[in-house]
């Protein structure tokens, strides 16, 4: 009687009956020492692994985890002795606590790294992957090479947590409920003041630089020069956009939950130690009392430690932010709580201040997101789990199927026997580009030329007398020296007869013109610069013009 009744509500509401099933797993197979060493070792506790634990956010992220008594924290840094004395200041649960080295400049230290965690957990699965380290270099002139021969901003900040999350991620599918958080930032978020308002912007175009395989010398993800504060930005973009392909790809086969956050301007952060005296000491000040945006690191700590812990937390896809309330007539409120008032972004609000945070279109560009998965897979070697796909149980689609495979196959044969785009060897048809879009690159060029040498040979003067010297420490640390950049070699030109050469180099002269004279005059209509466009046009046409025609498009 008793199991019909079991049996008849289980009919009755599906749904109910085997909703206790749905995060059940099968636990791997195991040897009974393993099992009594992890014991041992861990309790009942959850293990994370956290990158950056030495300073910053990371050391305040993983002091409240190991505060909740509920977590053994494994801490990934560079500087083990600098890690030791930090956790003693700071009155780290040692017994909770495992420094292990890992220095992101190497992804063979990342690979090295992983084979450790591995070793020293048994059997335990990981619970939580934070992704936290980062290092931010805007005043360099030049980039800084790692071990690997990558800029190094991208490679820490990103490329080497890629692949430690292809490491770790199938050990992590058997954990009750696994995270992997990804520490983003508003600058790499467009759609804000901080991400959208403020050069350079975060935007990896399209991913040229990646493309080409992201060695030195190309210093950033779309093949540009470089600029070190756009590497820091990028690659926080970076993360982010990965945060949602990982979700997309592997959450409902892996049963893992990928989301990344922005926690605040952590203003007092060693992560501008790089910048100059001036910055660190008064940028603390501007984010406190004028725009509200300013978080400690203590806070800063707390709120990451929410996104691992927070039951609300465990819902994959999301970029977590938190709003403590309005920024509005800040002033005297301000400066009586020492800058510690409640603002969109900014300090305050406490646990329930937590939200999901819109995140920009660059972020949400799910097709650039997947090339930047693979270009990134193929950057750092990383091996990605196998996923089985789930099949149908039909029989129907099985007998159906076995008949129709030959006759599919044929077919598919007949139709790729058309390839229309392409030429008869199977390479792509090249489209130039206009003769409209090659002059305005030309004067774009032309007009940049000019400034540079003018305008910003004062800027660059300026700069150096107000500003001062770079710190030596943000100059010094590259693993290796920048490799000149190789010449690229122009086809031969087409050879045309000479009164069509000098028809169309007339009719390019005059687009060009019309091109320079507008990008001056449209920028510096206030400089009454028009009573010289005459004597620029002259010179212009004075010269012998640039047949492009013959080059392809790059």
């Amino acid at each position: 009687m008793k199991s019909s009744s079991i049996i008849l509500t289980l009919l009755v509401s599906p749904t109910l009956g085997f909703k206790f099933m749905a995060n059940f797993k099968v636990a791997p197979p195991t040897d009974a020492a393993k099992i009594e060493v992890m014991k041992q070792r861990f309790g009942d506790k959850k293990l994370a692994v956290i990158t950056g634990t030495s300073s910053g956010l990371g050391r305040k992220a993983a002091l409240a985890l190991l505060r909740t008594g509920e977590y053994h924290v494994i801490g990934a840094v560079r500087d083990l002795d600098k890690m030791e004395v930090v956790a003693e200041i700071d009155d780290f649960d040692t017994n909770n606590f495992t420094p292990m080295y890992c220095e992101l400049n190497s992804f063979e230290s990342v690979k090295e790294f992983c084979r450790n965690v591995e070793e020293f957990k048994c059997t335990k699965p990981i619970d939580r992957l934070i992704c936290n380290a980062g290092v931010y270099q805007p005043t360099l002139p030049y980039a800084k090479w790692s071990v690997d021969g990558h800029e190094q901003t991208m490679q820490i900040n990103y490329l080497s947590h890629l692949l430690m999350v292809s490491e770790l991620l199938e050990d992590m599918s058997n954990a009750p409920d696994p995270r992997v958080v990804m520490v983003g930032s508003v600058t790499g978020n467009d759609n804000t003041v901080g991400g959208g308002g403020v050069y350079p912007i975060a935007d990896l175009k399209d991913l040229d630089g990646f493309d080409a395989g992201f060695d030195n010398p190309i210093a950033m993800a779309d093949g540009y020069g470089f600029d070190g504060a756009k590497a820091y930005k990028d690659s926080k973009l970076c993360l982010m956009m990965m945060s949602n392909v990982l979700h997309a790809k592997y959450h409902k086969l892996s049963g893992v939950s990928f989301s990344s956050i922005y926690p605040g301007c952590i203003a007092e952060s060693p992560l501008f130690r790089e910048k100059r005296k001036w910055f660190r000491k008064y940028f603390p000040i501007f984010m406190k009392f004028i725009t509200g945006g300013f978080v400690s690191e203590q806070e800063a700590g707390q709120r990451l430690m929410q996104v691992a812990h927070d039951p609300r937390c465990s819902k994959s896809g999301v970029y977590w932010s938190w709003n403590g309330g309005p920024r509005e007539n800040r002033g005297i409120e301000a400066i009586e709580k020492g800058g510690q008032i409640s603002g969109g972004g900014g300090a305050g609000g406490g646990w329930d201040s937590i939200y999901e945070n819109d995140q920009s279109a660059k972020v949400n560009d799910i097709e650039r997101g997947l090339r930047l998965f693979n270009l990134s897979t193929k950057i750092t070697g990383a091996e990605w789990p196998f996923v089985k796909q789930v099949t149908s149980p039909c029989p129907t689609l099985n007998v159906i199927g076995a008949i129709s495979k030959a006759m599919i196959a044929k077919e598919e044969l007949k139709r790729m026997e058309d390839r229309p785009g392409f030429n008869a060897d199977g390479t792509p048809m090249i489209i130039r580009a206009s003769k409209a879009k090659k002059a305005a690159r030309v004067a774009d060029k032309v007009v940049g030329g000019v400034l540079r040498n003018t305008i910003g040979r004062v800027g660059r003067f300026a700069g150096r007398r107000i500003l001062g010297r770079v710190p030596q420490e943000a100059i010094d640390g590259s693993y290796q020296e920048e490799k000149p950049k190789e010449k690229v070699v122009l086809p031969a030109p087409t050879i045309v007869s000479t009164q069509q050469s000098v028809s169309s180099n007339m009719e390019d002269v005059s687009l060009i013109e019309a091109e320079i004279a507008g990008t001056i005059f449209s920028e510096y209509e206030e400089s009454n610069m028009k009573s010289d466009e005459d004597l620029f046009n002259e010179i212009i046409s004075g010269k012998d013009p640039v047949d492009s025609e013959s080059s392809p498009v790059a």
